[in-house]
């Protein structure tokens, strides 16, 4: 249901903005707080991410700003990617490597 609302209120002030009735800035600042929850990782998913983009345990991590030690428990199931790093695994699956280098 979460979705469907932040749809519609998305959609109604991007209506009002083509109308000239919400500036630009209204409409940026009511689509950030409409976004969407990042999904949850598997291991498959992370380990698949990271070898999409060629890298090693160690390069992720070192991009992540963690250990390699919590990479390797990523991909092993003992441990959930949450907060920032879950967002960064987001971003790089969505739009690339190069949206964070």
């Amino acid at each position: 249901m979460r979705k469907s609302i932040s749809k519609s209120v998305t959609s109604t002030v991007a209506d009002l903005n083509n109308l000239g009735l919400v500036d630009d800035i209204t409409l940026r600042n009511i689509e950030s707080l409409c976004l969407p929850e990042i999904k949850d990782y598997s291991p498959e998913h992370i380990a698949g991410i990271r070898k999409r983009f060629k890298l090693s345990q160690a390069a992720m991590a070192s991009l992540f700003n963690i250990s390699t030690s919590t990479v390797q428990k990523w991909e092993q199931g003992n441990k959930k990617p949450t907060g920032a790093s879950k967002k960064l695994l987001d971003i790089m699956e969505r739009k690339g490597l190069k949206a964070l280098v």
